[in-house]
């Protein structure tokens, strides 16, 4: 196959690994079967959605800072409420992160992180820790697993 014609699969990967629900999981584990390079597919599916969840977090940070100064001008802010924020940042972002991609995607997850009060640094290192993680999980898995059933086909 020609240089071109395999830049757009790899371009076709990094496209779909960007949307929403198909992602990583589903991408990785395709583009493998189709014959796809595993490491460029695991790398430009991993591009494609972390590509997406930053977007959103920019996305929604600027909605929260729109709504924090809205908010300022009302009132100041409750200690508790900060003190829920200090523990969700410190204990639940790196769980939602680590799961969230297997279990409810990463673009939901980064929403939930986001709408919960995440600090957005610890939530791009958190999501980027995690979708780096799940790729290789997925790109080896994906690997292994084709050659393990290609060896009954004999």
């Amino acid at each position: 196959m020609d240089f071109f014609g395999e830049a757009w699969q790899y371009i076709l990967v990094f496209l779909m690994g960007a949307v929403p629900w198909i992602e990583i999981a589903a991408v990785i584990p395709l583009g493998i079967l189709a014959g796809l390079n595993p490491v460029l597919t695991g790398t430009m599916a991993f591009l494609g959605n972390l590509a997406t969840v930053y977007g959103l977090v920019v996305f929604f940070d600027k909605i929260r800072q729109w709504r924090a100064a809205k908010k300022e001008a009302l009132g100041k802010p409750n200690k508790k409420s900060d003190r829920a924020i200090a523990l969700w940042n410190k204990y639940g972002l790196p769980g939602l992160s680590l799961l969230g991609p297997l279990l409810i995607g990463s673009h939901i997850a980064i929403f939930i992180a986001i709408v919960f009060g995440a600090k957005k640094h610890l939530a791009l290192i958190w999501m980027t820790i995690s979708l780096a993680l799940w790729s290789l999980v997925f790109t080896l898995a994906s690997m292994y697993g084709v050659d393990w059933f290609q060896s009954f086909r004999g």
